[in-house]
């Protein structure tokens, strides 16, 4: 059985750059009986959908025949749009059941797993890793990851103006009102100001860009300059 296309040279360029971009899954949801949080498949897709799809990769995952009874193939295919290239994958998946529910919950399994081990994708734990990564953005020491503080360095001097406040609640104001979206004013300890933008962000990416915000992936946070 073939998995690959005869050439995936411009395959293989276009999933560098989405390697390149990727941010981790973020663990959001938990087993209770395995007590460990994982990444569903909603966050996984997050992660990796807009990135493969700024890079002309087309992602499809379909059920496919395997020998034996009780068990679920699942195809995970890359196709490079422009030039045609592919490369495909198959796990095979033990059913627990022989019904609709298992097998359900069986592909949806599978569809995660197939898919993240195809591109590459890791998952994060945000509470460990803020731990791990006291430089990380949190709402206990408002700090800001070293990589953004370059950035928000030059806007000190403005943060520390006397008519500061009123400037940056008008800011807070002209944002886009947008639904479970919340805004915070916050400051780091180099006396930058910048706004976060929390809640319900999923399939809101364009619209936070479009207004600025910024993603930093060590915290799971949109925010931007005051």
């Amino acid at each position: 059985m073939n998995f690959c296309s005869e050439k995936i040279t411009n395959l293989a360029k276009a999933m560098l750059k989405v390697q390149k971009q990727l941010r981790p899954a973020l663990k959001d949801s938990y087993n209770g009986f395995t007590q460990s949080k994982y990444a569903t498949l909603n966050s996984v897709m997050e992660a990796c959908s807009e990135v493969l799809i700024d890079a002309g990769i087309w992602v499809t995952q379909y059920p496919v025949p395997v020998e034996g009874n009780g068990s679920l193939g699942l195809a995970t295919k890359l196709v490079h749009a422009e030039s045609g290239e592919w490369q495909e994958s198959t796990i095979v998946m033990p059913l627990a059941k022989s019904d609709p529910q298992a097998y359900g919950s069986a592909l949806t399994y599978a569809r995660r797993y197939g898919l993240s081990s195809m591109i590459g994708l890791v998952t994060e734990d945000d509470d460990a890793n803020t731990a791990c990564n006291p430089t990380i953005l949190n709402s206990q020491n408002q700090t800001i990851h070293d990589l953004e503080k370059p950035r928000l360095a030059a806007l000190k001097t403005r943060a520390n103006s006397p008519d500061n406040n009123s400037s940056q609640n008008g800011v807070i104001e002209k944002l886009p009102h947008i639904d479970g979206i919340t805004y915070q004013q916050q400051k780091a300890k180099d006396g930058a100001v910048y706004i976060t933008a929390t809640g319900n962000v999923r399939n809101k990416n364009s619209i936070l860009k479009e207004a600025g915000f910024k993603w930093n992936a060590g915290r799971k946070l949109w925010w931007k300059a005051a």
